[in-house]
């Protein structure tokens, strides 16, 4: 019988595999790729967030940008804050989310020619940052990583150790890593 051979069986699986493949390719297509960029909002934060625009412009991504609230007790932290000559505590949140939001002001201004910087997102987490940056990284998917660093060296960095080195060996998406002269990343 002609239509039990197997070359017809071949070709039928075939087209059944390729079938169950084409939408996940849909899919992953509509999908845009994201560039995840944690900050410090030091100037290697800044550095880091510029690299990744122009990294986004190139790969048609969406950037996201974390800042990890350190706060490793279960008890929420505070800031003394000095508003108009008045010493109050706020929430570390609260503070961290207004000065993530004049970060990303102040970026925004200062390279109105990268348009990938204007639609970025933010995302404001609290806990350990290397931990947090892995857990929102495992959450998020994101093609790549893009981090500043203080360029440490010799003891500071043996006693104080690096998220971004932490990041680099833990992740498990590329990692970019973008120096700055150290000068520049005082607070």
């Amino acid at each position: 019988m002609p239509g039990n051979t197997p070359g017809k069986k071949a070709s039928r699986s075939a087209k059944k595999k390729s079938a169950k493949r084409s939408p996940a390719k849909k899919r992953s297509k509509s999908k845009q790729d994201i560039i995840l960029v944690p900050v410090d909002f030091y100037p290697h934060s800044e550095a880091a967030l510029e690299f990744a625009a122009n990294m986004a412009q190139l790969m048609n991504a969406q950037i996201i940008v974390l800042h990890v609230v350190h706060d490793p007790v279960d008890v929420p932290g505070f800031y003394l804050h000095e508003e108009k000559k008045e010493r109050r505590l706020r929430r570390m949140e609260d503070v961290a989310s207004e000065m993530l939001a004049s970060f990303m002001r102040k970026v925004t201004e200062d390279y109105p020619d990268l348009p990938a910087i204007h639609p970025a997102s933010t995302k404001l987490v609290v806990g350990i940052p290397v931990t947090r940056i892995l857990e929102v990284v495992a959450s998020l998917r994101p093609k790549c990583v893009v981090m500043g660093s203080q360029g440490r060296s010799g003891l500071s960095q043996v006693f104080v150790g690096s998220t971004a080195e932490k990041v680099v060996h833990l992740c498990p998406v590329p990692v970019t890593i973008v120096k700055t002269d150290k000068t520049l990343n005082r607070p």
